[in-house]
């Protein structure tokens, strides 16, 4: 579990072996090599990641969908920006997963920590309600179908109660809290032309704790909100949870408005939203970003496996399908705490995104997210 820089990993391969040590030794004084934990210190580690978290009060989260990690970060990636320019400013995670398939499933899991179910799993073409029939550890609704009830809590309503604020923006969603009607077909499944917006990438729309809220309309906005919002510290929410629409997060290939689509589109989109996120204050006073993917291709043989430990659920025995998860995707985390340039082979999904968030702001972990592990000082490699 190392953190290099992209400087130090290129004369690595140069230097004799001699020179090798005194690099790594440096490297280790200098903050840039994570420390290493096995199993039986998980619970050593995880309050250490806690104590030695800083002090970053907004999060900004920007799910990208459906590519691998050699598509995204190899050498010839259609994706500049994200692969070289925003790489550049922070971290790389070379060992980020996805936790299931299809696209539904990642996201509730990065909000809530509760695994897939068949419903989920099929992307809900059916917008029905999940008919709980228990609880198991950790945290677990059992049953089947989509709309959890609202003893099912997600991050967003943990951030209400200890009086922080939150905010989903979605691309071409237009009238706030979109959703489609109760029990009945998603007839956003498909794009349309001026409207390629998608309820299953919007996973607050996916608990009855958050739309049966009068305050839905204030927290789950269309992204046209944001360049506003980032205007100053105090209309930041603390937690700003960004989705494309199926065109600019690179789901569509080609769009139905001409657009390329791919990771083509994706890098647009990023190089035109992510300076915003970066110049804002709230971010330069004490922000996290993270850019990540919902999940691997499922084309590609390796597309559902996982890391840190995934398993069966009590409601899907391979929450991939076809494997125990979501493929290997990668991410970007950029911020003022966090060392440019530097990439981290540190085992992550979307289980220890919703934890990181969560030991930010001083949150009990949900579901899945108790037993995964946020970022820590492999990741926070740079005082501000």
């Amino acid at each position: 579990m190392h953190v290099w820089s992209l400087t130090t990993h290129a004369v690595r391969r140069a230097v004799a072996p001699l020179a090798v040590a005194t690099l790594a030794a440096a490297a280790l004084t200098a903050g840039l090599v994570a420390h290493q934990a096995g199993p039986a210190d998980a619970a050593a580690a995880t309050r250490k990641q806690i104590a030695a978290a800083p002090a970053i009060r907004h999060v900004f989260v920007v799910n990208l969908e459906n590519k691998g990690y050699d598509q995204t970060f190899g050498p010839d990636s259609p994706a500049p920006y994200l692969s070289k320019t925003l790489r550049a400013q922070g971290q790389l995670l070379t060992q980020y997963y996805g936790t299931a398939h299809n696209s539904l499933p990642n996201y509730i899991a990065q909000i809530s920590g509760q695994g897939p179910n068949a419903q989920t799993q099929g992307d809900c073409q059916t917008y029905s309600d999940f008919v709980q029939t228990g609880t198991v550890a950790p945290g677990q609704a059992v049953g089947n179908g989509c709309v959890y009830p609202s003893g099912v809590k997600t991050v967003a309503d943990q951030l209400e109660a200890k009086g922080l604020t939150w905010k989903g923006y979605m691309e071409d969603m237009g009238s706030p809290c979109r959703h489609p009607q109760l029990n009945s077909a998603d007839d956003t499944q498909k794009a349309k032309v001026g409207d390629q917006y998608a309820a299953r990438h919007n996973p607050f729309v996916y608990f009855h704790s958050i739309i049966d809220s009068p305050t839905c309309a204030q927290h789950d906005v269309d992204l046209s909100q944001l360049t506003g919002d980032l205007g100053s510290v105090s209309t930041t929410p603390n937690l700003s949870y960004i989705t494309p629409n199926l065109c600019d997060d690179g789901h569509d290939s080609p769009c139905v408005d001409g657009r390329p689509g791919g990771l083509a589109s994706a890098d647009q989109w990023l190089k035109t939203w992510i300076p915003k996120i970066l110049a804002s204050p709230a971010y330069q006073q004490d922000g996290l970003l993270v850019v990540t993917f919902d999940e691997a291709d499922t084309n590609d043989p390796s597309g559902a496996d996982a890391c840190c430990g995934e398993g069966p659920g009590p409601n899907a025995p391979l929450p991939g399908i076809y494997g125990p998860g979501g493929g290997r995707t990668g991410a970007v985390v950029v911020s003022p705490y966090v060392t440019p340039g530097t990439w981290n082979d540190t085992g992550y999904n979307h289980y220890s995104l919703l934890r990181t968030i969560e030991d930010t702001f001083g949150l009990s972990p949900l579901g899945y997210a108790k037993d995964a592990r946020g970022f820590g000082t492999e990741v926070y490699g740079a005082g501000k």
